[in-house]
Formats: structure tokens, C-alpha cells, sequence
């Protein structure tokens, strides 16, 4: 056969990635997931601002090695850029509130 192997068992070829269904699981789990990041920090928030941001720093330190080795798996990369827009994104929203407040 003359048809090139892919990178690894998991890795789709650049030609065949659905980036309309992509575009749609990244834009979901991103508002799903700044919900949640922006309900549980100003809920820690008002105990005190610095365990809220401890806590947020503590669990995406210990998230991100995780989703750096599965940054390349065809349905769950999505899925992480998706969750990385959402807890940025619910960040700024908590520090906006916080501001604000």
C-alpha cells in the first residue's frame, strides 16, 4: 500500500477534520464550562478572594498535563479548547464581578 500512516493510533489526517461540528463542541463546553468556573470562583470569592484564586491556579496546574498529552486526540481536542475558552473566559468574568463589586 502507498497511503502514508498517520502520526499514531489516535491522530486523524489533516484533510479529514470537521471543523463545523469542532467549531460547535468548542463553543458549547466553552459556555458550559465559564458557567461553572464563574459560579464556583465568586462562590470561594466570598469566603476570600485568595482562596478563590488559589484554588482556580491549584486545579489548572493539576489539569494541565493531562490536556497537554491528549491535545492531539481527534474528538477530545475539541473538548479541551472548548474548556480552556470556558475557564478563560469564566476568569475574566469572576475578576470583572469582583471589580465591579
Amino acid at each position: 500500500m502507498n497511503e502514508e500512516e498517520p502520526d499514531g493510533p489516535y491522530r486523524a489526517q489533516p484533510d479529514s477534520v470537521p471543523y463545523a461540528a469542532g467549531a460547535t463542541v468548542v463553543a458549547l463546553v466553552a459556555v458550559l464550562t465559564a458557567v461553572g468556573v464563574y459560579a464556583f470562583a465568586t462562590a470561594l470569592a466570598a469566603v476570600h478572594p485568595l482562596v478563590a484564586v488559589a484554588v482556580n491556579v491549584v486545579a489548572a496546574v493539576g489539569v494541565a498535563p493531562t490536556a497537554w498529552r491528549w491535545r492531539f486526540t481527534p474528538v477530545v481536542r475539541w473538548v479541551l479548547a472548548g474548556a480552556a475558552l470556558g475557564v478563560v473566559l469564566g476568569w475574566l468574568a469572576a475578576v470583572i464581578d469582583q471589580l465591579a463589586s
